[in-house]
Parts: C-alpha cells; structure tokens; sequence
C-alpha cells in the first residue's frame, strides 16, 4: 500500500504584476496600489509615493487581505 505524499499547493489568486488590488485587511486597510512582485504567500504592493523624496511607498499583503480591482 505505496501512497503518494501529495505536495501540491493551493493555487494562489489569479493576479499578475500590474494589477490594481484593494486592501481590505490590515493596517493599509482601504488603500489601492499597484501590484509590482506576486509571491507564494503575498504580493508587494506600491500604495503611493513619498511627497518629499519621490521614492515608491510598498507594503506586502497577504494574499486573503485584498480584493482584485476590476
């Protein structure tokens, strides 16, 4: 009785860099930002840019604490 370990994982949401997302959970909760890197567990998100420098404002949010923008 041979069973096979099966290690496949959950498929992640169908997002892509470039996408719009809303958060929905957390501290940003309410913000929109472009998607800029999807990981396993997270995407990277840029939610503005910083008035004085110019430099990108990115958070990571888990993938069940945004929405998909359409």
């Amino acid at each position: 009785m041979a069973e096979e370990n099966k290690t496949e994982k959950p498929a992640a949401k169908k997002i892509n860099e470039g996408d719009k997302i809303q958060i929905v959970k957390g501290e940003q909760k309410g913000k929109t930002g472009e998607v800029l890197m999807v990981r396993e567990n997270s995407v990277i998100v840029k939610i503005g840019d910083h008035k004085g420098t110019g430099e990108p404002i990115k958070t990571v949010v888990n993938h069940k604490n945004y929405k998909r923008m359409k």
